[in-house]
């Protein structure tokens, strides 16, 4: 499949405070069997070989839901684990990097924030799709610095999908989605809610 095919709708990502330990995989399978395709396995602060058995079981789990895994911010990592690709921000090493180390199947996002003329750098060096944000006030980043929904209308000229990021949740979603994102990133929007699949049905029930 394309990035096109793969980044668009609900693109859902793990935070270890809201998934600690054991709950991590359940709320993962319940996230898929809801609908969910895209997932990210997001950890910064687990022993390397935690962070390698979740991504490698997460992998496994995504196939069974035919479902796209990507790693956040270590390209490493997804090497290891057989993720799918990988998501990076502006200080993981460039798309150059990943790229040699993933090959040219890999599926490679980067974060570009508010500024398109980071997003036009990362697709000249061979980005599979772009993220901006954040668009709303974040529970995981909560000092990020603001993006303009304008961003999201230009980036429809970029020719790779757009997804937007950022205090997203299924009232303020449509509003990314008519501007110009192909998909919305969530994190406390689906892990942090009591019901979990009900939390997907909603964003995967929106037009995209």
């Amino acid at each position: 499949m394309s990035a096109a095919d793969i980044v668009r709708g609900l693109y859902a990502i793990t935070d270890p405070a809201l998934t600690p330990g054991d709950t991590l995989l359940p709320a993962c399978e319940t996230a898929l069997a809801a609908g969910l395709r895209l997932l990210q396995y997001r950890n910064k602060t687990a022993p390397a070989a935690t962070r390698l058995h979740e991504a490698r079981t997460l992998v496994a789990l995504c196939a069974r839901f035919n479902a796209t895994l990507l790693i956040n911010d270590d390209p490493q990592l997804a090497r290891e684990s057989g993720a799918a690709g990988v998501h990076i921000g502006q200080q993981d090493g460039g798309v150059a990097r990943a790229r040699a180390l993933l090959g040219p199947d890999a599926l490679i996002g980067v974060t570009c924030h508010g500024d398109i003329r980071l997003a036009q750098h990362a697709i000249a060096e061979g980005a599979d799709y772009v993220a901006f944000g954040r668009f709303f006030p974040s529970h995981t980043k909560p000092q990020a610095p603001a993006a303009p929904l304008s961003v999201l209308e230009q980036a429809r000229t970029l020719g790779v999908p757009v997804v937007a990021i950022g205090g997203v949740n299924p009232d303020n979603a449509p509003q990314l989605l008519t501007a110009g994102a192909d998909a919305v990133a969530v994190i406390h929007g689906v892990f942090g809610q009591p019901d979990i699949a009900a939390a997907v049905r909603r964003f995967i029930s929106l037009p995209c």
